[in-house]
């Protein structure tokens, strides 16, 4: 897994503020409150939570290429144009026979 400049920025994002790499993976979503309540009881946990999420990016940039791919919350990635070949997925066409 090659590691991108905008991935090093983010990791140093999250050793300063942890909190500010969260908003720039998730958006404004509940993860985000995550990082900050965890941040707010432990500077560690905050930084595991950031570190994690950068992981889950990563991989999802891995699986389905930079930019093809939506986040959907807890860590989960949606391919963005529904290509089911590009999730790994296999279209179930029950009893049609795709002629």
């Amino acid at each position: 897994m090659p590691v991108k400049a905008s991935d090093v920025l983010l990791i140093i994002v999250a050793i300063l503020f942890p909190p500010a790499a969260a908003a720039f993976i998730t958006g404004c979503s509940c993860d985000l409150l995550i990082n900050i309540m965890l941040t707010i009881l432990g500077y560690l946990p905050g930084h595991l939570h950031a570190f994690w999420l950068i992981y889950k990016k990563m991989k999802a940039e891995e699986q389905y290429g930079r930019g093809g791919f939506i986040y959907v919350g807890n860590g989960q990635y949606e391919p963005l144009y529904g290509n089911p070949s590009a999730a790994g997925q296999v279209p179930v066409n029950y009893g049609a026979t795709g002629r």
